[in-house]
């Protein structure tokens, strides 16, 4: 993708992107398949835009378990939190695919030989919507992994996958056992329920398709 056609640059010129460029602080790098990013515990005052590829954010304990947190293609931004609080990473940032990233180190772009670059108050605004964005769709997993059952997780996610795709068929970003691990759940758990809806007539789904159907609840009449 165009750097310039995403939203973090939405304001920025051509001639202010190229100012930022000569700084420094914006940079591409290519990536092979499953090649780290970032690693947990690191520090960085970096953070980076998906311009190819997919990249995952995944968390995992000293036992070795996984959980993909967020799941990144062409335009997704990622590490920027990170990069503002200089606090080390709890995560892992790893290429799915061949992927390439555009850096931008906000050490430099935001330190006080630029603050009065026609781009900083600019660059300032387009981060703080991001980050709101963000925040939005963190707590859309929040509330999937809270759920105490699998059918409740389920049902959850491809609730809202359904919002935001206008559709009751839907198309989502994961295999069988990526999506296990983004609803934290065990993939033989998660297929036996997905058979069992099935069945139910709640749902038909066939790979990463699923067709959701809205079930008609018996209408229960009293007579006094």
């Amino acid at each position: 993708m165009d750097p310039l056609q995403h939203p973090v640059f939405q304001q920025i010129t051509k001639e202010e992107y190229e100012q930022m460029y000569a700084c420094g602080c914006l940079w591409n790098q290519t990536y092979e398949k499953e090649e780290m990013i970032f690693r947990s515990g690191e520090q960085t005052k970096r953070f980076g835009i998906v311009l190819s590829g997919e990249i995952y954010i995944e968390s995992s304990d000293l036992w070795g378990n996984r959980t993909i947190l967020h799941q990144m293609e062409s335009g997704g931004v990622f590490a920027e939190t990170y990069a503002f609080t200089n606090t080390p990473l709890m995560v892992d940032v790893i290429a799915m695919q061949k992927s390439t990233v555009l850096f931008i180190d906000i050490g430099i772009l935001l330190s006080p030989p630029y603050q009065d670059r026609s781009w900083y108050a600019k660059l300032i605004q387009s981060l703080l919507i991001l980050s709101t964005n963000k925040n939005l769709a963190w707590s859309a997993r929040v509330l999937c992994i809270c759920a105490k059952s699998i059918r409740s997780r389920v049902m959850t996610y491809l609730s809202a996958q359904a919002m935001q795709q206008g559709s009751m068929q839907i198309t989502i970003p994961f295999d069988r056992q990526q999506m296990a691990d983004y609803l934290n759940v065990e993939r033989s758990a998660l297929s036996k329920e997905l058979g069992k809806m099935q069945k139910e007539g709640i749902l038909t789904f066939h790979k990463n398709q699923f067709y959701l159907h809205r079930l008609e609840k018996e209408q229960e009449t009293s007579c006094s």
